[in-house]
């Protein structure tokens, strides 16, 4: 009769979630508590952006389309192994989903491409500029949303003509605080807040039950969100928002210009980069190559 192992059960557990992973519910408590929370965006770069993130104990991942990208269809098709890949790559980051419009273009749409993005490892969702209808009806369907207020960074803001700074009127910063409040009401668990004033940002975080983290909206968040091209100074015009903590080419390139160095001069490799034959078997390969 076999011993039976306890480490081992065909059987997998019945819940994805995980203890250490920073879910929606670890991000409210850090609302509650006065914890500020922090946001990196990768905009698409490899999941070894995210992992350093997660060494460095950032709370959220904002996951773009991966840069290698054909196109939203394409995004949306690959959007599942991105997540995995991400995933994997840092287990315990809370992860939000940038969804492309085209995945939650209908009702059962939304329904559909955010249960599997779920499914593969997303902690949320972000659906920008959705209705208040389509919120609810993610949320009623148990589907975790963490949107976005104010300004929207994608095509959607062909609809001002420009990505502007918004709310510097009381009349459009009563419409963003209106749209950000009836977004939590409708299910939304988690929002940022973009481009909007000061003021405006930390009445939304204080009048709201929710996270609201900030990105080019002054202060008084919950917490803040930055891109890593701000982030690592890869912007051919750098933001007024951001801030540059390095700068990501002249460290990469200084690292591959000391190697290419290296290698032409001569310096690599060195004796230990390497190893040896034994002396025996090094005279009998000889003996075995001039015999040929």
């Amino acid at each position: 009769m076999l011993e039976e192992n306890p480490m081992y059960s065909p059987i997998p557990k019945m819940s994805l979630a995980d203890r250490d992973r920073k879910s929606m519910s670890y991000l409210q408590r850090m609302k509650d508590e006065g914890k500020p929370i922090v946001q990196m965006c990768t905009a698409g770069r490899d999941p070894y952006w995210v992992m350093a993130a997660e060494m460095a104990d950032i709370d959220i991942h904002r996951l773009a389309p991966s840069l290698i990208s054909e196109g939203m269809a394409y995004n949306v098709e690959n959007a599942v192994t991105n997540i995995k890949c991400n995933r994997r790559f840092a287990p315990r980051i809370h992860v939000n989903v940038y969804m492309e419009s085209l995945s939650y273009a209908t009702f059962d749409d939304a329904i559909r491409y955010g249960m599997q993005y779920m499914a593969a490892g997303a902690d949320s969702l972000l659906a920008e500029g959705i209705s208040n209808e389509l919120c609810k009806h993610m949320a009623d369907n148990y589907l975790v949303l963490y949107g976005h207020a104010g300004a929207i960074s994608g095509w959607q803001t062909i609809r001002w003509g420009i990505y502007k700074r918004l709310g510097k009127t009381a009349e459009d910063a009563l419409r963003i605080y209106k749209t950000a409040y009836e977004y939590q009401e409708n299910g939304m668990l988690a929002m940022t807040v973009e481009l909007t004033p000061w003021e405006v940002t930390a009445t939304i975080a204080k009048k709201l039950r929710v996270p609201v983290l900030a990105i080019a909206a002054c202060g008084g968040a919950d917490g803040y969100e930055m891109v890593d091209g701000d982030i690592f100074d890869m912007m051919a015009r750098p933001a007024t928002h951001a801030k540059q903590y390095a700068n990501f080419f002249k460290w990469a390139s200084d690292a591959y210009a000391a190697w290419a160095n290296d290698v032409r001069t001569g310096a690599y490799p060195e004796d230990k980069h390497g190893f040896h034959m034994d002396e025996a078997e090094l005279e009998k390969f000889t003996d075995l190559v001039d015999k040929l």
